[in-house]
């Protein structure tokens, strides 16, 4: 497994998007962060965010009304709104 990390965001029309492509861990956080954190977030129309390594495992989860859902040690948690 390489250091990079993919971002995707979910739509509530199940369309979907890449975030953040082959990025380092600080930046595919902080791209999650602010996908999670968005107008789009409080609202419901982005319905997930996810971080994926470059074996295309999920490694951070977030989804609309349950907050972070993966790792389960930070399950429940609401994204940091700076």
């Amino acid at each position: 497994m390489s250091d990079l990390f993919s971002v995707w965001q979910f739509f509530k029309d199940d369309s979907y998007e890449a975030v953040r492509r082959r990025v380092p861990a600080e930046e595919a956080v902080e791209a999650a962060r602010h996908c999670s954190a968005s107008i789009g977030a409080k609202l419901g129309t982005t319905q997930r965010v996810i971080i994926t390594d470059d074996g295309d495992d999920t490694v951070f989860e977030w989804q609309f009304g349950k907050g972070v859902t993966f790792p389960p040690e930070a399950a429940g948690k609401q994204p940091i709104n700076r």
